[in-house]
């Protein structure tokens, strides 16, 4: 329904645009700087295991994961998953991302806020994607502003959901680039150069999830306002 609205699609069409691009800015980097090896000659697991017993992570364990880019931090079991590519690979690629990973590890141990925020705001989140389109729909439907507004309150998690990432994933680089060039596991400018294209492109996705978070809402909100100006006449 949706998507054959002209409305919708005025919102939503730079937005999908954008996403393209930064998923095929991502992908080029990360295929660029996946073959080249890192002078460490580390393997993406040798390097986090290496960057854990460094930072006494000991709680921390590193497993494989099946997928291409599917590498996550698991707060709840303590594991650090990277995908085959990177825990495999030698690359300055794969050494950037398994960094980044363990970043977030650390942040678990530091007790950052914004990754407990975040985690607190999984729940609004899983809730509101559904719940919310859903009281937006149905306030319309019967002509209940109140209960159209609320959808979009609800719905709104989503959008303070990829806020609150952007702080969390910068600082995970950030950290990551520091535990690279400290534990001399990258060397030289050009892997400094790796490392930071690789993870600013990953960056740019979180940027991207706002970006489309913002102009989903509102859509919504235009949708509920227009529906105000209806009722009035």
């Amino acid at each position: 329904m949706f998507f054959l609205n002209p409305t919708y699609l005025m919102y939503m069409l730079p937005a999908i645009i954008l996403m393209m691009a930064v998923q095929f800015y991502v992908n080029s980097a990360y295929k660029k700087w996946s073959r080249v090896p890192a002078r460490s000659r580390m393997t993406g697991a040798q390097a986090a295991e290496r960057l854990i017993q460094r930072g006494g992570l000991y709680q921390v364990s590193v497993e494989g994961v099946a997928g291409n880019l599917t590498d996550h931090y698991d707060p709840r079991s303590k594991i650090l998953r990277l995908s085959q590519g990177v825990f495999q690979g030698n690359s300055v690629a794969s050494l950037a991302i398994a960094a980044h990973e363990l970043g977030h590890a650390m942040q678990d141990q530091d007790g950052y806020f914004p990754l407990r925020l975040r985690a607190a705001l999984v729940p609004a989140v899983n809730i509101g994607s559904y719940l919310g389109w859903i009281l937006i729909i149905i306030g319309m439907l019967l002509r209940m502003t109140e209960l159209a507004w609320l959808g979009v309150i609800v719905f709104s998690a989503g959008a303070i959901f990829a806020l609150a990432t952007i702080p969390v994933e910068l600082n995970a680089s950030a950290r990551a680039k520091r535990l690279l060039v400290e534990s001399g596991l990258i060397v030289g400018e050009d892997e400094q150069r790796g490392v930071n294209n690789v993870l600013n492109a990953a960056a740019l996705t979180y940027v991207a999830a706002l970006i489309t978070a913002v102009l989903q809402l509102l859509y919504y909100v235009s949708m509920v306002v227009g529906m105000g100006g209806r009722s009035r006449r």
